[in-house]
């Protein structure tokens, strides 16, 4: 179990709502450093508040 707001938390959440890769470069989420898994996960997030 991570801790939320680390690096595997975002992983284990983008993962979770189905997203495996990153949207633009279609690279593995683990290759990113925090703050993009973070930007992606935020994305992610209003995205599905708008749906």
């Amino acid at each position: 179990m991570a801790y939320r707001g680390s690096k595997g938390w975002y992983i284990s959440e983008l993962k979770k709502a189905g997203i495996t890769k990153h949207p633009i470069d279609r690279k593995k989420l683990e290759s990113y450093k925090t703050y993009v898994i973070r930007k992606i996960w935020l994305t992610a997030l209003n995205g599905n508040e708008k749906a």
